[in-house]
């Protein structure tokens, strides 16, 4: 479903007249910059969270100056057709609470980068850096599926679990801006090595690389459960990804939605765990494992429900997906700079 925040997105081919819509009026334009893997997104977000055009390109590896380079770029394109008041930079890893600098980016050779002031003397405009989940947790909170909840967890579902926590209206960084590695809580001690050096982390239970690794683990071991998932992916267990086992479970296969089930009770019991620390009204559930809709959620719900503590005498969080998709960062990013600015 296309999100009503994405009202154009438009391409380098195409001209200004083909892709401009009104601007909401009052709060004055900025520029989101999400910063992924593969490519960079940058687009003009009004007050009201409503994308006016969009522009991508492609990562240029882990280069940090060429990644700067298409920023401009980018920002410069853009500021020829819409007047930009302040431009919000999302990407993964750590930030300083003053959205100065990266002190770490897994993606690019960012290490205690002093980003902000190195755009804004390039730019002319002022520029906020911020994390990528915190970002997409504002837009959520503000714009999508939090609308009107005061306590909200973000989650998202991919290659890992990034989180972020929103308070009263704000998100919170904690003391030192590291808050939100939700998906680093340890929650099978001895488990699955993760990245981070650790074992049992919950992103290696319930993140987009669990449900595949589960799929691949299945038809190495040649169970004829794995039938389908091989016949999907011509006989190569290597290629049973996350997002492979998510499209199999949406058409119907079995083995795929009792995988993304399973993965579903690991969702839940973490999710079981923040409501006991942090008590949230809402828990939004974006990401590209989030697509599997109440295959995931479903046993989700039923886990966190299992597990929580006080359970059947207390308030439970509502569970649900994230409205905005693949904008949300984008769309936090802006904003965050605006209301910073």
């Amino acid at each position: 479903m296309v999100s009503p925040h994405t009202q154009t997105r438009s391409v380098a081919t195409r001209t200004p007249e083909d892709t401009h819509v009104p601007a909401a009026p009052g709060r004055p334009l900025a520029l989101g910059i999400d910063i992924g893997g593969t490519k960079v997104a940058a687009g003009v977000v009004d007050g009201a969270g409503v994308i006016i055009e969009e522009l991508r390109r492609v990562t240029p590896g882990r280069d940090a100056r060429a990644v700067e380079s298409v920023i401009v770029e980018l920002v410069t394109e853009l500021g020829t057709r819409h007047k930009i008041e302040s431009v919000g930079i999302g990407a993964a890893g750590w930030m300083d609470l003053e959205g100065a600098r990266v002190v770490f980016s897994p993606h690019l050779a960012w290490r205690d980068e002093p980003l902000r002031d190195t755009l804004e003397s390039m730019l002319g405009r002022p520029v906020l850096v911020t994390n990528d989940a915190d970002a997409a947790a504002w837009a959520e909170s503000h714009f999508g599926a939090g609308r009107g909840h005061s306590r909200m967890i973000m989650l998202t579902l991919g290659t890992g679990i990034g989180g972020a926590l929103v308070l009263d209206g704000k998100v919170e960084r904690g003391a030192f801006g590291m808050a939100g590695e939700f998906g680093h809580q340890i929650i099978m001690p001895g488990g699955h090595r993760c990245e981070c050096g650790n074992r049992g982390c919950w992103e290696q239970y319930a993140s987009g690389n669990a449900l595949g690794r589960e799929g691949r683990e299945l038809a190495r071991k040649q169970s004829p459960m794995a039938a389908g998932l091989l016949e999907a992916t011509h006989g190569k267990a290597k290629d049973i990804t996350g997002t492979v086992v998510t499209e199999l479970a949406l058409q119907g296969e079995a083995t795929a939605q009792e995988l993304v089930a399973e993965v579903g009770d690991w969702l839940g019991l973490g999710m079981a765990n923040l409501a006991a620390a942090l008590d949230p009204a809402i828990f939004v559930i974006g990401g590209g494992l989030s697509a599997a809709g109440d295959l995931l959620l479903e046993p989700a719900r039923r886990a966190y429900a299992r597990n929580l503590t006080g359970r059947g005498y207390r308030k439970e969080a509502a569970i649900t997906v994230a409205e905005l998709g693949a904008a949300a960062g984008l769309i936090g990013a802006a904003d965050l700079s605006r209301t910073r600015s």
